[in-house]
């Protein structure tokens, strides 16, 4: 019987030390090398050198002065990200929609922009369509006493195009632009 025990402890112990700590050292050291940014989570830092975010996870931001994102069904919290799973037969999420739509309609700018009153898959995109924060400009100009033109320059200049699907803004990026107006 220990002619079968030892060995097999023995590869047990060396799989252990070459997968769960040599292969995650090697790739994590890779990752620091080749990609430090993206390694230690895609950190925007400020003038101060201090952390104000992630370029991969929305911020809630309140007040009329600030860019909204769209809703989070887990408030914003990365420890419980998800979608609402309400289907849209719902009502629970027909009346949060026709809520939100109440709260953030402008009178004669049309509808709400759909980005702005659904969550995304994780309740955490940081990204909006370039029509979402247009729809926002008015009240963020008239809340910071700035001209639109000025705001629509910002919301031009934070306009991401990827290769490979429609130009999204980063509501994180735009806002820490929008502070240093």
């Amino acid at each position: 019987m220990s002619t079968l025990i030892r060995p097999a402890l023995s590869l047990l112990f060396l799989m252990t030390l070459i997968t769960g700590v040599a292969y995650p050292l090697v790739v994590t050291g890779v990752a620091q090398v080749a990609f430090p940014a993206q390694a230690n989570g895609s950190l925007i830092v400020d003038a101060a050198g201090k952390v104000r975010g992630s370029t991969l996870i929305a911020q809630d931001f309140t007040g009329d002065a600030w860019f909204h994102p769209r809703p989070s069904a887990g408030a914003f919290a990365t420890v419980a990200s998800g979608a609402s799973n309400l289907s849209p037969s719902n009502p629970a999420l027909a009346t949060r929609v026709i809520d939100d739509a109440g709260k953030l309609q402008v009178p004669g700018q049309g509808p709400v922009p759909l980005a702005l009153l659904t969550t995304s898959a994780s309740g955490l995109d940081p990204h909006l369509p370039p029509a979402a924060i247009a729809y926002q400009l008015a009240r963020v100009a008239a809340a910071r006493n700035l001209p639109a033109s000025t705001l629509q320059a910002l919301l031009d200049a934070n306009t991401e195009r990827p290769l490979v699907g429609p130009p999204v803004v980063n509501v994180l990026a735009l806002n820490l632009a929008l502070e240093k107006l």
